[in-house]
């Protein structure tokens, strides 16, 4: 696993809300998503890695909400990189919430991003890096 990477940090806002008064978790899925996406691109960009590719979400593992975030919170998206496979990059997304000095580990997931070629019709999966041998 790679070293961690803070891909995103985000303050909620009182539009982020469900009716319970706490941050929607379909917010912070959105943010899961994005900083998976964020690193996987990092990682090919850091590595050399094939310039037509750009990722897209294939799936997203179980998502278990451990504590609640609130507005004011700052929300922490802490990446590595798991896996990297011929056409994809498996990130481990660590989420924390940071209320004053506390700092909570809301939830985890792992993400698989596949790298597609967006000016082609099809947009199939595309070597990340060069073949070898």
């Amino acid at each position: 696993m790679s070293e961690p990477y803070i891909a995103i940090q985000v303050p909620m806002m009182p539009k982020d809300t469900n009716r319970h008064g706490t941050i929607f978790g379909g917010v912070l899925l959105s943010y899961i998503d994005l900083a998976g996406a964020i690193t996987a691109q990092r990682e090919l960009q850091l590595r050399g890695g094939n310039p037509r590719a750009s990722f897209v979400t294939v799936a997203i593992n179980r998502v278990e909400f451990k504590k609640p975030v609130l507005v004011g919170d700052v929300v922490r998206f802490e990446t590595s990189v798991v896996r990297v496979g011929r056409t994809s990059m498996t990130i481990r997304i660590d989420v924390h919430a940071e209320r004053g000095a506390e700092v909570i580990h809301v939830t985890e997931a792992e993400g698989t991003f596949v790298g597609v070629d967006l000016t082609t019709p099809e947009r199939k999966p595309v070597p990340l890096f060069p073949e070898v041998g």
